[in-house]
């Protein structure tokens, strides 16, 4: 990775610069039996439409807070390095009343609604699917990203200095994410190109989120990120460990 990036962003940007196909976030739900495989490329492509989304449909600007009720989940990955790319807070697990705007799962519509911005709801249903009716008050995620534009340009530079996630009840600027998230990377046994990490972890302690997205893309390497692994046996999990070409695994 190049040692002059500073925030979550320019990561990803150096990602793509690097290897564009190669991949970058594994996601596995063993509830529902969901696989699915995004390259750089099909990441930062996401990540462009979303952040789309979030500065020029939803008005968002730098140092607003985007409360994110959302479990670990490629596409809660993907609203991270959104908020980042735009300069917003990404307050993972935060109150939606304090926040400027709100992303929620189906299973924290409720809790949501205490926010008076914008709302936005993901189903969270294999492939990026849509909700069969869209909940009253939130727009669908799956029905707005689609239109989006594939190329993300911020209308302000994004300060790395500034506040960037808030998690835990800890805050970290753009430039910390990306320091901690190197200092992890060897502890996670990420040591660089090709290093394949397989997370359980939730994405509501940083531990969780450097694990599971920041120290992967800041070593160069890659995550496989598994919901409800608990429901899966120790001989399915080391087939998995052996399919997936898994260098290391934390749970």
């Amino acid at each position: 990775m190049n040692a002059t990036d500073r925030t979550p962003a320019d990561l990803l940007r150096s990602a793509l610069a690097a290897d564009p196909a190669r991949p970058l976030v594994t996601f596995y739900d063993d509830a529902t039996g969901e696989r699915v495989e995004l390259s750089v490329a099909t990441f930062a492509n996401w990540v462009a439409k979303t952040a789309n989304l979030l500065q020029g449909e939803l008005s968002a600007e730098p140092g607003d807070r985007v409360a994110l009720l959302l479990p670990a989940h490629w596409q809660t990955a993907v609203w991270l390095m959104a908020c980042a790319s735009v300069g917003v807070v990404a307050d993972v697990g935060g109150d939606p009343a304090a926040a400027d705007l709100v992303v929620s799962g189906p299973d924290t519509l409720d809790a949501a609604r205490a926010c008076s911005g914008e709302r936005i709801a993901l189903a969270l249903r294999p492939l990026g699917g849509r909700f069969p009716q869209p909940p009253a008050g939130f727009a669908d995620y799956a029905v707005e990203v689609p239109s989006q534009g594939d190329r993300f340009q911020a209308y302000a530079p994004v300060d790395p200095e500034a506040p960037a996630l808030v998690v835990a009840g800890g805050e970290y600027t753009g430039a910390e994410v990306v320091e901690r998230a190197r200092a992890d990377a060897p502890g996670l046994d990420l040591t660089g190109p090709g290093s394949r990490l397989l997370s359980g972890l939730s994405y509501d302690t940083w531990e969780g989120l450097s694990a599971g997205l920041y120290s992967p893309l800041a070593a160069g390497g890659s995550v496989v990120l598994c919901r409800h692994l608990e429901q899966v046996g120790e001989d399915a999990l080391a087939k998995r460990i052996e399919s997936e070409r898994v260098t290391a695994t934390r749970r």
